[in-house]
């Protein structure tokens, strides 16, 4: 179980800093936790970060970054890499909301700034929570249910995830003018070639 609350932990952190701007709480979180910094190394390092004031380092470094690899430059949707014609499905013919649905999974779009269901911000809170579903039937102790959620999550990295968001989080390293984002996806990319391996091998594909 401990290996999933880490995983679950890590899709979490990655959701929210991808889905939208850092709030002076995240910022304060992310500065006092030495486990989040491990995963920002470069951020760590980085002048700004270690002598800014936080309001400052949110409005004239991190914010706009975001705002450029998120809303004007970068596309961050499933959509926009998979469909032929580059157009972004914002509607019920999205790939992914039969998935959200069958498991109770919400997107709440007036907190997240994000037009469609396939924001990748989304597609990492979902696998957070399927982990934490997952983490909720080891406690009932119920392994079938477990196991089943564990291939849900394979499932939905392979068609979802990994189909698309590899192309995107090289061009936010590429892209990113702050360490935190060029960290976060680093981080991301890492991480989610590592869970599939994880997943494979839990489940002897």
């Amino acid at each position: 179980m401990q290996n999933t609350k880490a995983r679950s932990n890590i899709y979490a952190l990655l959701s929210r800093v991808l889905l939208q701007e850092l709030d002076e709480k995240m910022l304060k979180t992310i500065k006092s936790d030495e486990n989040i910094l491990d995963f920002f190394p470069t951020l760590k390092a980085w002048k700004p970060f270690n002598e800014e004031q936080d309001s400052k380092l949110l409005e004239e470094y991190l914010n706009p970054d975001f705002v450029n690899l998120s809303l004007l430059h970068l596309i961050p949707y499933e959509t926009f890499y998979t469909r032929e014609d580059q157009k972004i499905e914002t509607g019920g013919a999205n790939p992914v909301t039969d998935m959200y649905s069958a498991y109770n999974f919400m997107v709440d779009f007036e907190v997240a700034r994000t037009i469609s269901a396939d924001h990748i911000g989304v597609e990492l809170e979902f696998m957070h929570h399927l982990a934490e579903a997952e983490i909720k039937a080891l406690e009932e102790e119920d392994i079938d249910a477990a196991k089943e959620l564990k291939k849900i999550q394979s499932e939905f990295l392979n068609k979802h995830l990994l189909r698309w968001a590899p192309m995107y989080l090289i061009n936010v390293k590429f892209e990113a003018r702050t360490p935190l984002y060029y960290d976060a996806a680093d981080m991301a990319l890492e991480f989610l070639l590592s869970d599939n391996e994880y997943l494979a091998k839990e489940l002897n594909l």
